[in-house]
């Protein structure tokens, strides 16, 4: 008789559920649990954005009927909602372990490798979500692609006087940079737009390295001006070696949020390369890499490995352009290719508001897919037959949406 997911408890969707709720995020992931979450009517998702605050009402004679008013600054915006879905399969060994009593330690040690995998599936589908709601405040857009190489772009339309990138001569680490100036001007136009006050400012180390090494702020907070000591003091930022919460009280700042977290995009080579020789890379997937990555070659039965500069993608052809050929020569379908990139870019800062008016500026919206219908992240399990194996798959849908565009601030410190 043919076996399915009901016949292994672990297997089965109330007990993979339950493991959802369960499992926490990865604490590392920072941004996404700053906002909530809503659902949408449909895979397409329509919002409206908001400019600007601080309406008043007019005065009307007594007797008079009430003029009619509208928001200024609104706009809507539509984009189809982002399909995140990833299987794994177990193989018949394992299928085995999970069925028969056997030995504790071998169904322990299925169970484990259950549980391993499963919780990657639900780290990577949470990453993704972060890399969406990352690219909307750091960048203000972002594109994927759909299965069959469909480019889909998603623009939140953030004011042009919020996406600041400083000229040669005022970018942070040069000797004219003015990184207090630039932190007031950020805090004026945001002021100026909607009457908010920044909450937090959003870097990884290296911006946080300019903050540490500008003479300005370093001189402001020595001991005989208006510091106190704590500037080096714990808790230290481990790598910059300075108290980030120290530096946001000099700005007046809430929180200095600095965000190291990074993620790998990798793909299975498709086509052969060949040493000193190929540039252009044929591979599975090239959706995620980016102009100017590392495009990492990985050999997998000698376990060396090569980095070459990124230099253009060709999404439909299937293929990643790097500026040199690599030394040694790789396999296709045994080696692969990978980038690691952190979510928030070297060069820029995001000042961020988190309300306007008591309103969340942002939010998941979650899409709804699959029969029945289902919101959020949903598994499944199901078997094939010869040869044996258990499928696990974790799916979601949705988009996050920036309902106060002008509540952001993008610096790019340098080009």
């Amino acid at each position: 008789m043919p076996y399915a997911p009901v016949d292994i408890p672990e297997l089965r969707l109330e007990v993979l559920s339950k493991f959802i709720t369960k499992f926490t995020a990865p604490p590392e992931l920072m941004v996404t649990p700053l906002f909530g979450s809503s659902k949408a009517e449909s895979k397409t998702i329509t919002w409206e954005s908001v400019r600007g605050s601080r309406g008043l009402a007019p005065f009307i004679a007594p007797g008079s009927s009430s003029p009619i008013t509208s928001p200024s600054g609104i706009a809507e915006h539509s984009a189809e909602a982002a399909f995140i879905s990833e299987k794994i399969p177990f193989s018949e060994e394992w299928l085995n372990n999970m069925r028969k009593a056997g030995t504790v330690q071998q169904y322990q040690t299925a169970q484990e490798h259950l549980a391993r995998e499963y919780a990657n599936l639900v780290n990577r589908n949470r990453r993704r979500k972060e890399w969406m709601m990352v690219k909307m405040l750091c960048d203000g857009s972002f594109d994927y692609s759909e299965e069959g190489g469909t480019k889909i772009s998603v623009d939140y339309d953030i004011p042009a006087e919020n996406q600041v990138t400083l000229t040669s001569t005022a970018r942070w680490g040069e000797s004219a940079a003015d990184i207090l100036g630039d932190v007031m001007d950020a805090k004026s136009v945001i002021k100026q737009q909607n009457n908010g006050k920044i909450d937090m400012m959003l870097m990884n180390t290296t911006c946080l390295k300019f903050l540490a090494a500008d003479s300005t702020i370093s001189a402001l907070l020595r001991k005989d001006a208006f510091g106190d000591g704590s500037y080096r003091k714990a808790p230290l930022n481990n790598l910059v070696g300075v108290n980030p919460n120290v530096l946001a009280g000099l700005l007046d700042i809430p929180q200095i949020v600095v965000y190291d977290e990074a993620y790998e995009v990798r793909s299975y080579l498709t086509a052969v390369v060949t040493g000193a020789t190929t540039t252009v890379v044929s591979v599975d997937n090239p959706a995620d890499y980016e102009v100017d990555g590392t495009l990492r070659f990985n050999d997998v039965s000698a376990g060396s490995y090569e980095d070459e500069t990124i230099a253009s993608i060709q999404t439909e052809a299937g293929t990643v352009t790097v500026s040199s050929a690599p030394t040694a020569s790789f396999k296709a379908g045994e080696d692969y290719v990978s980038m690691t990139k952190m979510f928030v870019p070297d060069n820029k800062v995001s000042f961020i508001t988190k309300s306007v008016e008591g309103e969340d500026i942002a939010e998941w919206k979650e899409a709804p897919y699959g029969i029945p219908r289902g919101y959020g992240q949903t598994p499944k399990s199901w078997m094939d037959d010869d040869p044996d194996v258990a499928w696990v798959r974790i799916q979601d849908k949705g988009l996050p949406v920036l309902y106060h565009r002008d509540a952001v601030y993008q610096l790019t410190v340098y080009a």
